[in-house]
């Protein structure tokens, strides 16, 4: 039940928060923490890249949309990567496809943004 999240700064405004592992109610807390540290720190576009995710749960789900909605208070928005047909399946079943723009790699969300970001490898 290993895992990894790791948080790099695209632009002034834009993060990217990336998930290696299992992302279940003892991961949640940890990614919930890591998305109010990038929103706090002036954060309007957050992309959640998903792509090294084995599993998420609705509490996952839930810490999602508590971004969400934090950054729709700021004119935000918060951008899902996932390119794992179970994973993307999870977001479709609840409907939150409708609340997410979801993207199948980092490239494609970042290119959704308004405004220059940098890219590392």
């Amino acid at each position: 039940m290993s895992h990894e999240i790791t948080t790099e700064p695209l632009s002034e405004n834009a993060f990217a928060v990336a998930i290696a592992g299992e992302v279940d109610l003892y991961v949640a807390p940890e990614l919930k923490q890591q998305l109010l540290e990038v929103i706090d720190r002036g954060a309007t576009e957050v992309v959640v890249d998903l792509t090294d995710a084995t599993f998420i749960d609705s509490t996952t789900l839930g810490v999602l949309i508590g971004g969400v909605r934090r950054l729709r208070a700021n004119d935000g928005r918060l951008s899902v990567v996932t390119n794992d047909r179970n994973v993307a399946k999870i977001f479709e079943l609840s409907g939150l496809q409708r609340v997410f723009d979801i993207y199948e790699t980092r490239e494609q969300a970042i290119a959704g943004f308004g405004g220059e970001v940098r890219m590392s490898a």
